[in-house]
């Protein structure tokens, strides 16, 4: 055998594996949560573009709300979503009347989590328990 011989040992390529690993344990829930955070941004923005898009139709129907589902692909009233978002809206108009209200609910084709919006209140869950920490142990 040479002395010189090249390359590494086992022990080496094990401390390299297990470091990787540990880095990796923290990361990966780290990014799995920062995506969660960018749907649920992009929902609420979403909503938002949703309650100016009601608001103006609205003001030109005298009083009267659209319902129905957008996507970015189907758009309704000239709203539509951004990609792998589905709005659902629910017009709730008194005919005749200026009396009407309109509710939202946004889903992203990534996640279990919906955001909503009643009244311009955005509110957002996860149907995921993991998520929320509602799981109960026995």
């Amino acid at each position: 055998m040479s002395a010189h011989s090249k390359g590494f040992t086992l022990i080496e390529i094990l401390l390299v594996a297990l470091i990787l690993g540990t880095v990796a344990a923290v990361a990966i829930p780290h990014f799995a949560g920062t995506r969660e955070s960018s749907y649920e941004a992009a929902m609420k923005a979403d909503l938002r573009v949703a309650a100016i898009y009601e608001e103006q139709y609205a003001a030109e129907n005298h009083g009267q709300y659209f319902g129905g589902i957008a996507t970015e692909r189907s758009p309704i009233s000239g709203y539509a979503p951004t990609k792998d978002i589905t709005v659902t809206l629910t017009a709730f108009n008194i005919l005749g009347s200026r009396l009407g209200d309109w509710t939202g609910i946004a889903r992203h084709a990534h996640t279990l989590q919906t955001c909503a919006i009643r009244a311009g209140l955005i509110t957002c869950n996860s149907e995921n328990p993991l998520a929320t920490g509602t799981v109960r142990s026995r």
